[in-house]
């Protein structure tokens, strides 16, 4: 630690809760963006409510898990457990009042002038109540359970993240009152299409009009929507396991139990109702949250999918790299004949994932040479193509291992139901090492030619996922380097049986070498003093060690630049201690996932060495997951990195820079340089010129 460093103390850390508030917050501003096409404006309002979801299930809920075991140790910022949480309620309500002004006074609106309406019961003719109450009866009010609370009736348990009502019945011949509660189906959908045009009306809004025929001939009295929040992290203690995939079956269904977190309720509740609320959830006033939006808010992806291109964004096709492009209709291309001559480069969402990534291993599968494939799966879509390859390859007799990773976190359901078809299909899966979550994204193909046996790898930033692949920017390697492979089947060896990680040629591990090889490139470059120069993309910056080395690298004299979407710890541009350091986070309409390190260029004798991998910054990355990150080293790839680098530095559309306090900023449009929509353009030129304008 420097002398700077260790007179500021704690105070040179950016907390990492505030840190994804502020995150939050950017997400946020790009809803009330007026130059973001309206649908996706309505889906950055769908990603902020399934963030904050999560943030809640697990950061929070850590806290108070913290707070309720008297853990008295503070955060590397300095802050203690209490004033975290307090910092969390004070940044987020004036932040949920601007979602509320965004969605009620921009988003509403503008959807009706475009034709769509999202209304609530009241605001409907005779005819359409009709048709609704018509609807209520047939398919809604059979599955509906109305629960009142009164010595009888304990106050019921709410799962976590159900939408509720919560309405005061009132006997109108006795006087008595009770709270009751009724749970709106999740199985239903959460907006009612009317006839005509393009209308809806909430599923929670149907069922308030018809409370009624739940409490026949009581009154009905105050009647709010209301959703409980609960800690949601899985608590494993593999040590003590006999099956590590019942362990985790096991906990998923203890999920539904967890401690209650978070009250989000319709503004305007009683005293009375709240009270009754935190009591019996045993929660703090602060863990109340009052909106005048719908609650839960991830529903408007159905809005979000609506065919309406006028309020869309421009539509993109990813295009296929030219080297692995069909030369004729008749003719498919061999990919591994293509690897054999050259690596190829991958950046999607702007090249295909389908006609790369999935057509490596469709043609492992479909191909006789090939003896073996190897793969690691931490998330992947419901429909994947990926996973019907490594089935249909272990049915034909190759040797099919997978690495499924059943503690990825909200995926452990689906992948335990791939675990199971892959094992009734012959592939041999594994659940990685224990204690580690397997996070790394590779591939290994192992095919029989002519000269002896070959190894193709795919290596990337991304998950094996069709789906986020469309949206997710990340980079990828297929290449049929031997060192790699070499490297890749020790990784697998490591991962499948009983080893110790040794020494690799190319590629760099966690938790066993990262951060110690990450800190030594750092101190390399700042030996260089300003003939140094770092560049750093990752979703989060969190790691105390790292930090410190880029603070020292900083006071040397290296420029450095960390492009960090999410988190970030270290304060940027302060007097005497990271002077030379700036940060900016890129929040568009794809998001940004790849991790990329870049190491020197700034000098002839200092020429730039590039990694790209799985592992952010983290402590959780370094220390508690199996990571990787491996070397771009072909100058064409080098050169292409580099220049998706420079286009993010120069983004001036959905770029915020980080000042010293950990705010953020919006970056001024100048250039009107959009890194994006470069990348599309870019990637859409390359296909033209080489294959001609019919593309």
């Amino acid at each position: 630690m420097t002398e700077v460093a260790e007179m500021l103390g704690p105070t040179r850390f950016v907390n990492r809760e505030i840190s994804w508030v502020r995150f939050a917050e950017r997400v946020v501003e790009l809803a009330e963006d007026e130059r973001v096409e309206l649908l996706e404006r309505i889906k950055f309002l769908a990603i902020f409510s399934s963030g904050l979801d999560e943030f809640f299930q697990v950061r929070v809920a850590g806290l108070k898990d913290r707070l309720a075991a008297s853990v008295r140790s503070n955060s590397p910022d300095g802050m203690s457990t209490k004033d975290q949480l307090r910092a969390i309620h004070a940044l987020l309500v004036p932040l949920l009042d601007r979602v509320g002004r965004a969605y009620n006074e921009v988003i509403l609106p503008e959807l009706k002038r475009h034709g769509v309406e999202i209304l609530s019961f009241e605001e409907l003719g005779h005819e359409d109540q009709r048709h609704l109450s018509e609807i209520f009866e047939k398919k809604i009010y059979p599955v509906l359970t109305p629960l009142a609370v009164d010595p009888a009736h304990p106050f019921p348990y709410i799962s976590n993240l159900s939408l509720n009502l919560v309405v005061k019945v009132e006997d109108p011949g006795t006087g008595e009152s009770r709270i009751a509660r009724v749970k709106v189906p999740p199985l239903l959908p959460r907006f009612v299409e009317l006839p005509g045009r393009t209308r809806f009306v909430r599923l929670e809004s149907v069922i308030a009009a018809h409370l009624g025929r739940l409490f026949p001939e009581m009154k009905l009295g105050e009647l709010l929507a209301f959703r409980v929040t609960r800690n949601a992290d899985l608590t494993l203690e593999e040590d003590e396991a006999d099956d590590l995939l019942e362990l985790v079956e096991m906990e998923l269904r203890r999920r539904r139990f967890g401690r209650a977190v978070r009250i989000e309720i319709s503004r305007g509740a009683s005293d009375e109702i709240k009270g009754v609320m935190l009591e019996e959830l045993r929660l703090h006033p602060d863990d109340l949250y009052e909106v005048d939006f719908p609650l839960d808010l991830s529903g408007l992806w159905a809005v979000y999918g609506l065919d309406l291109p006028e309020i869309a964004a421009a539509p993109f096709a990813p295009v296929t790299p030219p080297e692995l492009q069909e030369t004729t209709s008749s003719r498919r291309v061999d990919i591994f004949e293509v690897l054999r001559d050259h690596d190829v480069l991958l950046h999607h969402p702007y090249e295909s994932f389908s006609a790369t990534v999935e057509a490596f291993i469709d043609s492992a599968a479909d191909d006789p040479a090939v003896l073996a494939i190897k793969q690691t799966l931490y998330r992947t879509s419901g429909d994947s193509r990926m996973m019907a390859s490594l089935i249909r390859a272990a049915e034909t007799g190759k040797q099919v291992a997978v690495l499924v990773e059943l503690k990825a976190r909200f995926d452990e359901q689906a992948n335990i139901s791939w675990a199971k078809r892959l094992e009734e299909a012959g592939v041999h899966v594994v659940y990685g090492l224990m204690g580690l979550k397997t996070h790394i994204k590779a591939a290994l193909v192992i095919r029989a030619e002519d000269d002896g046996t070959r190894l193709y790898s795919h290596l990337g930033t991304g998950n094996y996922n069709s789906r986020t692949a469309r949206s997710y920017e990340d980079i990828g390697l297929l290449t049929a380097d031997s060192e790699t492979g070499r490297d890749l089947t020790e990784v697998f060896n490591l991962l499948t049986g009983f080893s110790r990680p040794g020494d690799f040629a190319k590629m760099i591990l966690a938790p066993a070498f990262l951060r110690a090889r990450i800190i030594e490139l750092i101190d390399e470059q700042a030996g260089l003093g300003e003939d140094g120069r770092i560049i750093i993309k990752v979703n989060n910056l969190t790691d105390p060690a790292i930090i410190d080395a880029l603070y020292a690298a900083s006071q040397a004299g290296v420029a450095i630049d960390i492009i960090a979407r999410g988190i970030c710890c270290l304060r940027p541009e302060v007097p005497g201690l990271s002077d030379r350091i700036r940060v900016r986070s890129i929040v568009g309409r794809f998001l940004e996932h790849s991790r990329v390190y870049c190491f020197g260029g700034s000098a002839a004798d200092n020429p730039p060495r590039i990694w790209v991998g799985s592992a952010d910054l983290m402590e959780r990355n370094l220390d508690r997951r199996v990571e990787a990150i491996f070397p771009i080293e072909a100058e064409s790839d080098k050169a292409r990195v580099l220049e998706i680098l420079r286009l993010d530095l120069d983004d001036d559309v959905n770029s915020w820079r980080m000042e010293p306090s950990g705010d953020y900023v919006r970056i001024p449009s100048v250039t009107g340089l959009s890194v994006q929509e470069v990348l599309q353009k870019m990637a859409t030129e390359s296909a033209r010129k080489e294959f001609g304008p019919s593309l």
